[in-house]
């Protein structure tokens, strides 16, 4: 716990090396603390190395969910558990139609019983609310092309930050020719 609450790493769609050679060298050097207690990563890890890594973070609380090119690992579909007074959900996304469909997204958190939906798929990093619930989506911390084919993806992550009923988000982007990332800071309340 720090003074922040407790920190939680939203992270996913690496897509290394297949599509990325790997992380920003920043986001690297921010990663790299003890501060963080718990990582959701939505999946397409890419190779071994980089859930090795993931857990070298939060150990037994790293949850890795399985993204739809993550066929050599034995992720679970969805995982559900509790930060604070929310009840956080994590799932890859590809197994929402549309994909990254707003309504479809909160039909899926009902389903999981979930105040907030943690997902990735299309690589853009967003935060909604909507029917009762948070839809949150880190991005890609690489930046990889999606599963469309866009390669305009600006690489993200976020970190949850919750206290009682309150929880911060900050999401880190890399903006095209920068060498240090952007910090947006959002705060959803119950």
């Amino acid at each position: 716990m720090t003074e922040y609450g407790r920190l939680v790493l939203l992270i996913g769609d690496y897509h290394t090396p297949q599509r990325k050679a790997d992380v920003p060298s920043c986001f690297k050097e921010l990663l790299n603390t003890d501060k963080i207690g718990m990582v959701l990563c939505t999946g397409n890890v890419g190779a071994q190395s980089v859930a090795e890594q993931l857990r070298t973070i939060a150990g037994e609380d790293c949850h890795i969910v399985c993204g739809d090119a993550d066929h050599d690992f034995n992720f679970p579909e969805t995982w559900v558990t509790n930060v604070g007074e929310f009840k956080v959900g994590i799932v890859h996304g590809h197994q929402i139609v549309p994909w990254g469909d707003d309504n479809s997204l909160v039909k899926f958190a009902g389903k999981l019983g979930v105040d907030i939906l943690v997902s990735g798929h299309t690589h853009r990093n967003s935060i909604v609310e909507l029917g009762g619930k948070f839809l949150i989506n880190p991005g890609s911390v690489t930046g990889a092309c999606n599963a469309v084919g866009e390669f305009d993806i600006t690489p993200s992550f976020m970190l949850m930050a919750v206290q009682e009923k309150s929880v911060v988000l900050y999401t880190y982007e890399l903006k095209e020719g920068q060498t240090e990332p952007e910090v947006k800071m959002n705060e959803l309340k119950r």
